[in-house]
């Protein structure tokens, strides 16, 4: 399914935004929730529909929101690692139990440091001793904190309570057991969107560079989770930025069967002026290809993601 129309467009994105404002809610006074643990699956609920609507429209719209704003960082990150982490057990082809558990270990994951972690993308100093401390402390304390909620699912938890565990790098996926697999691709999936996410002390990353940085530093030189993410989103996936071989900027609209050429919307000319209405290029068909990936903050356009998702629509109805 793709969104064809404007109205479509605005409904998408409008409920892609009351899910991580809800996901907001109930990750910053989680004592408060009644029936957490179905809240959650509530939510693991919404966002599959979501993304079976249109995948790419969702993934540009996360991807847009993750690498231009620290603003709201604790419940955005949760929601991108959820999606990141939901694509990869697909292309892995992990059962449905695991699946599961990993996707709630996602979005939850940072339970414990939630209002910390708003904090810290917005500070400028480093992080305080009692910050390091909490940083340190937050994975054992989110898998405790989740249980005495009502959270019984014991591998749930026990990703969660893993999740920054280098260990879990060791051996092949399939042969180690399901939590120290789930840790691992939980453990790729954050680093990757904390990557690409700007601070306020640091720019983000482009996202090809991140995803090389966790494939090059993987303690297995075949790095499963690392290949599986960039199969599943490509390694400019929609949302993020590049720069063609004639200096143009454009902007991923959409994955196709490469994942090194997209369907892109180019925004800016070779002389740096605003391109309104973007242009539709399949770096796939023809020149000029890809020559490099763009940090958002590289790009100091007003992007109009209206004529962008059109687009993209006529992108995916024409291939």
């Amino acid at each position: 399914m793709t969104v064809q129309t404007e109205n479509e467009y605005e409904d998408l994105l409008s409920l892609w935004s009351d899910l991580e404002s809800g996901l907001g809610i109930i990750l910053g006074s989680p004592a408060s929730i009644q029936e957490f643990e179905q809240r959650v699956w509530q939510y693991d609920r919404w966002m599959q529909t979501l993304l079976k609507r249109d995948t790419d429209v969702g993934l540009y719209l996360l991807f847009q929101l993750a690498t231009n704003s620290p603003v709201g960082y604790s419940a955005s990150h949760a929601l991108v690692s959820a999606v990141l982490c939901h694509l990869i057990a697909l292309e892995l082809k992990l059962d449905q139990t695991e699946r599961d558990s990993l996707v709630h270990a996602a979005m939850t994951m940072n339970i414990a440091m939630t209002a910390m972690q708003d904090q810290l993308a917005t500070q400028t100093e480093k992080p305080s001793p009692q910050q390091r401390d909490a940083i340190r402390a937050h994975a054992v304390k989110g898998g405790l904190m989740l249980a005495n909620m009502g959270v019984a699912n014991e591998l749930w938890l026990d990703t969660i309570s893993l999740h920054h565990d280098e260990s879990t790098n060791k051996g092949e996926l399939r042969a180690i057991p399901p939590v120290r697999r789930l840790a691992r691709i939980l453990r790729i999936a954050d680093r990757y969107a904390a990557m690409i996410s700007p601070r306020k002390s640091r720019e983000g990353r482009s996202a090809t560079d991140s995803a090389r940085s966790i494939i090059t530093n993987s303690a297995e030189q075949n790095d499963e989770v690392g290949h599986a993410l960039v199969r599943a989103v490509g390694l400019c996936p929609p949302g993020t930025y590049v720069r063609l071989e004639n200096k143009e900027v454009a902007v991923v609209m959409r994955r196709s069967s490469q994942p090194n050429q997209p369907h892109v919307a180019i925004v800016v000319n070779e002389a740096g002026a605003l391109l309104n209405p973007p242009r539709l290029h399949r770096t796939s068909t023809g020149s000029p290809r890809i020559k490099s990936a763009l940090a958002a903050s590289t790009v100091r356009v007003r992007l109009n993601h209206h004529l962008i998702l059109q687009l993209g629509v006529y992108a995916a109805q024409h291939p």
